[in-house]
């Protein structure tokens, strides 16, 4: 629990009942402001009912809800119209008017709730609209579009008023795992770019720590954990390893890598078979340039690149006997629990010859393949070596690796213009 900060939304004592089946239990959490937070549980647990009470779909049967300090059944009209005007929800399966095209669709909400001018709502729907990689579609029907345009459409219609909080029901379901990310990375991007609060409901995403300041673990109608994800990736209950089984079958679907808390894992069960004096080596990737990948070609190229990036790493110090995770959203970590400090740099030295040969080509094509318009794409990917002994902690390793990241391999296309 976060004592040192007011949150922006909480919920104390919350319980709903829906006939005889008890849905919520008495559960409490605390959004903050300014972050994203993810609400994880198994399906039918109740997420989404938790979501709608906070937009008064649905009220409790015992308990408040808070908004900065204040219980939202006890606003006034003028203090509702207030609270209310400030939150977006997207749901999950998309709500599109069918009668309505994507640029309908996303100005609905300026046309409704907003006093804009005609022009004015035409501007700012086109500005999400291609800022959400739909301007080729902007006078097509929902049923002439992709799902993953259609899921877009309904993100670009929940930021198209500028809401202060956006409330994302399961946004990448039924979503292949390229989509399931380039949406998550999309949610994120956005989420920097225009500071919104979000809280995301979710059981199945892959990236939920990459993009995540705070998890809340909905299980047995309660909230079993509330924090950051290195501290879920600790926590002892049986709901972790229901729902890790699943977010890491489809982290490692994406990737191609060992989930953080596998890679965890096996790092201790390798080390802890060391003798003291054994040595290892951490090596540390970092993958840069991806905001202008997802600027120029959109949030599939990008997580295509991440996966094709994956598997170069994933295939050759595997081969070796090393095991690698991605960490964060552009960094990946391999370890040689064999080598030390001087076969790595060789072993380092053929991954790299190897990559610029053959992987980097393969980026570009994903790159050039598809005719941006205009500018220039310029990707770096760097690497560092550390070697570490059985009793150091890992991260402090990696860090060394980090400090000691070199560049191995560049890609720049000039785009059309």
């Amino acid at each position: 629990m976060d004592t040192q900060r007011e949150p922006l939304i909480e919920f104390k004592g919350v319980s709903k009942t829906f006939g005889t089946r008890n849905i919520l239990n008495r559960i409490d959490f605390s959004i903050y402001e300014g972050e994203v937070t993810t609400l994880i549980g198994l399906s039918g647990t109740g997420k989404s009912v938790t979501l709608k009470h906070i937009i008064g779909m649905l009220k409790p049967d015992e308990g408040q809800i808070l908004y900065r300090g204040k219980a939202i059944d006890q606003m006034s009209k003028a203090e509702w119209n207030e609270y209310i005007g400030q939150i977006s929800y997207m749901f999950q399966n998309n709500a599109l008017f069918d009668s309505m095209t994507v640029f309908e669709n996303v100005a609905m909400p300026l046309k409704y709730t907003t006093k804009l001018k005609k022009q004015e709502i035409k501007e700012k729907a086109m500005a999400r609209i291609e800022q959400t990689e739909l301007t080729e579609v902007f006078d097509k029907y929902p049923s002439e579009i992709s799902g993953g345009m259609q899921k877009r459409t309904a993100l670009a219609r929940a930021l198209v008023t500028d809401p202060n909080i956006v409330l994302f029901d399961e946004p990448t379901t039924g979503q292949d795992p390229i989509r399931k990310n380039a949406i998550l990375s999309m949610v994120a991007e956005y989420q920097k770019r225009f500071g919104f609060t979000a809280l995301m409901i979710s059981h199945e995403i892959p990236d939920v720590y990459f993009i995540s300041n705070r998890i809340l673990a909905l299980y047995d109608r309660k909230i079993v954990f509330q924090g950051d994800p290195e501290a879920f990736e600790a926590l002892d209950h049986p709901f972790r390893d229901e729902l890790i089984t699943s977010l890491e079958s489809l982290g490692e679907e994406l990737t191609g890598l060992y989930s953080r808390r596998h890679f965890k894992v096996r790092y201790q069960s390798d080390l802890s078979k060391r003798q003291p004096d054994a040595s290892y080596a951490v090596a540390v990737f970092v993958l840069e340039g991806m905001d202008g990948i997802s600027d120029a070609l959109g949030h599939d190229v990008a997580q295509q690149i991440i996966r094709s990036l994956g598997s170069y790493i994933n295939k050759h110090f595997g081969a070796v006997g090393g095991f690698s995770s991605r960490q964060t959203i552009n960094e990946y970590a391999t370890v040689l629990p064999y080598s030390d400090l001087e076969e790595a740099k060789r072993i380092m030295e053929d991954f790299t010859k190897d990559f610029q040969e053959h992987g980097m080509p393969d980026l570009g094509s994903l790159i050039t393949g598809e005719k941006p318009s205009e500018g220039c794409i310029e990707v770096n990917i760097s690497a560092g070596l550390a070697q570490g002994k059985p009793q150091i902690e890992i991260e402090s390793v990696m860090e060394f690796a980090r400090f000691n990241q070199k560049p191995i391999a560049r890609f720049e296309c000039k785009t059309g213009g």
